[in-house]
């Protein structure tokens, strides 16, 4: 897969089946008629919504994502979906570790793995989540943080594996706090992140891999984090929920 400019809407515990229909038809209709460049546009409903959804966008050239998957292929885990079930109804991304699953429901980077490790085996790209806390950042822990995520998350894959990863910096402090990582301090970590993948795998490789910056992305900053030489597109949460805003971050990707 090469590198391509994303912008990805993760729309969380938020919209109603109802809701979620409405919004997907607003953003389906705007990019129609708005969008001009060549990023991707990715979706990333709740589960209830994903049957509605991939019939709604089949055709658009919008992709669709799940928030999680596990890692199993079926069996005894009540609440959970396989990667082999949301491939069926039309999903071709999938959320893994984001900083919501790991700090509530106790995601490690060996379960993210696992996660990846399945949802490529099922032909989904893994949208795979790293970032450090305020305290991580505060003691400069966030290197080590960050490379520990990357390594026991994503280096168990082999090259052609690895090609089906697309990697998002969150740093954990400035989701849905209003607060946001400078574009430096964003490039910084999306510039260590590519330098780690083309030490594991190659500089190739690690030129062709998508990072993506997400934390209180909006319409006002999204161009200055965007002109970032190493920063290919965003995760927006709060901002992916308005459709008008959604589309004005994706036109500030050149």
């Amino acid at each position: 897969m090469s590198r391509k400019r994303i912008v990805a809407g993760n729309w969380k515990m938020n919209k109603s089946l109802e809701e979620s229909q409405a919004l997907i038809t607003e953003i389906r209709g705007m990019v129609r008629d708005e969008h001009r460049g060549q990023s991707k546009f990715i979706v990333f409903p709740t589960f209830l919504a994903l049957p509605s959804a991939s019939r709604l966008l089949e055709g658009t050239g919008i992709g669709l994502g799940a928030q999680n998957c596990h890692w199993e292929e079926s069996g005894a885990y009540t609440g959970e979906l396989s990667a082999s079930m949301l491939r069926k109804v039309g999903v071709e991304y999938v959320l893994v570790g984001h900083s919501e699953r790991r700090q509530y429901f106790g995601e490690t980077n060996t379960t993210c793995a696992q996660k990846v490790k399945s949802a490529i085996r099922h032909g989904l790209t893994a949208v795979y989540c790293v970032g450090e806390t305020l305290s991580q950042r505060e003691d400069k822990s966030y290197f080590k943080v960050i490379e520990e995520q990357i390594s026991e998350g994503l280096f168990g894959l082999d090259r052609k594996e690895f090609a089906q990863v697309v990697i998002a910096y969150e740093p954990v402090w400035a989701i849905g706090t209003g607060l946001n990582a400078s574009p430096s301090q964003a490039e910084e970590i999306h510039a260590y992140i590519r330098r780690l993948v083309a030490h594991q795998y190659s500089e190739e490789i690690a030129a062709d891999t998508s990072i993506l910056y997400g934390g209180s992305v909006k319409p006002d900053n999204a161009n200055e984090l965007f002109m970032c030489p190493n920063i290919d597109g965003g995760l927006i949460g709060g901002a992916s929920l308005k459709a008008r805003d959604f589309i004005d971050i994706a036109k500030a990707l050149r």
